[in-house]
């Protein structure tokens, strides 16, 4: 009779699973190609365009023991520069979990700012603002994170080199983050402050809002910047926003847009908005998942986007008078998955 207790105990463990698992590994990695046609005033730019292979990324993940954790992503068709494998990892960190509220990681990590459009990973992006293509957003630094009991509110607080540090050596950033979900609200909301060169500062104030309604989702990140030298709300800001509405799991349609300001005429210290700028970019477009029962490991995609004002650097990566579509397919495998169980 104990006997089969016993083993009546240890199938119903397995059936409902509460044995616990270690995932020691799990091996992906995601690739993204677009055809992409780009015009500057109407006139065809043949060497923006074409076959682009956008993305090429190996993410590998897994735990070491009960407390440790580890995440890994190499962007595989990135160049090296300055010699350096690193340049090309995003993140490549250690997490140490002492209990269910308290997490400590170091590594290369994701810079603590707020917004979606900064959080959201690149490859699920068609374009973007002008702040997000200049911010070097992947650094080496330290975290600690707490959760709250309930789960619905993180706060974190990294140390990191500051996204500046190749305008000069040694330099770091300050970053404190509240990630929150409540029903149909969720927030990345962060204060920050990054050294572009020693001793000098630019502090950012960045909230990341997202509205879930069913299948409608709305993003809105509003970002101000200042330095000591331009102390000023609204003088230095972007505003990124899009809806989107998903059809049956199978089609997402969305609008976006964004708006990037620098009118800090005469002043430095923003490296990823020159002053003199004030762009605005709009557009829009469709996704299509042909997988059934939600899995989005295969997408189909096209988007279009127009761009119109003045960036104060004629090397910076919008352009006035600017548009872009693409047609592109996007997926993912899963390679290797390894589980360990112990009760």
């Amino acid at each position: 009779m104990k006997k089969f207790v016993f083993v009546l105990s240890t199938l119903t463990l397995l059936t409902t699973g509460v044995i616990a698992q270690n995932k020691l590994l799990n091996l992906k990695a995601e690739t993204r190609i677009d055809y992409m046609g780009q015009y500057l005033d109407n006139v065809h730019d043949k060497g923006a365009s074409g076959f682009k292979g956008k993305y090429l990324n190996l993410i590998l993940s897994g735990e070491i023991g009960r407390h440790f954790s580890y995440n890994y992503r190499q962007r595989l068709n990135k160049a090296h520069a300055d010699q350096s494998f690193f340049d090309a990892t995003d993140w490549l960190y250690l997490t140490y979990s002492l209990n269910d509220n308290w997490q400590f990681s170091a590594g290369k990590q994701v810079v603590g700012i707020g917004g979606y459009e900064y959080d959201r990973a690149p490859i699920d992006l068609y374009f973007c603002s002008e702040f997000w293509n200049n911010i070097a957003c992947y650094q080496f630094g330290a975290s600690a994170t707490f959760t709250t009991d309930s789960g619905a509110d993180k706060i974190m607080f990294q140390v990191c080199q500051s996204p500046f540090r190749t305008y000069a050596d040694d330099i770091y950033a300050y970053n404190l983050m509240w990630m929150g979900s409540h029903k149909w609200f969720q927030s990345l909301w962060s204060i920050n402050m990054s050294e572009y060169q020693p001793g000098s500062y630019v502090y950012y104030i960045a909230l990341g809002n997202q509205f879930t309604f069913g299948d409608f989702r709305l993003q809105l990140d509003v970002m101000n910047r200042a330095t000591n030298e331009h102390s000023f709300f609204f003088k230095d800001f972007s505003l990124m926003g899009e809806a989107s509405y998903t059809i049956a799991d199978k089609v997402n349609i969305f609008a976006r847009a964004t708006y990037d300001v620098n009118n800090a005429i005469g002043t430095m210290g923003d490296y990823c908005l020159l002053p003199d700028t004030e762009l605005t970019r709009i557009g829009g477009g469709i996704e299509f998942y042909p997988l059934p029962k939600g899995n989005r490991d295969i997408r189909l995609h096209a988007a279009y986007s127009h761009i119109f004002g003045h960036n104060g650097n004629p090397e910076g990566a919008l352009q006035s008078k600017e548009s872009m579509f693409t047609i592109g397919l996007t997926w993912r495998m899963d390679i290797v998955s390894l589980v360990k169980k112990i009760f």
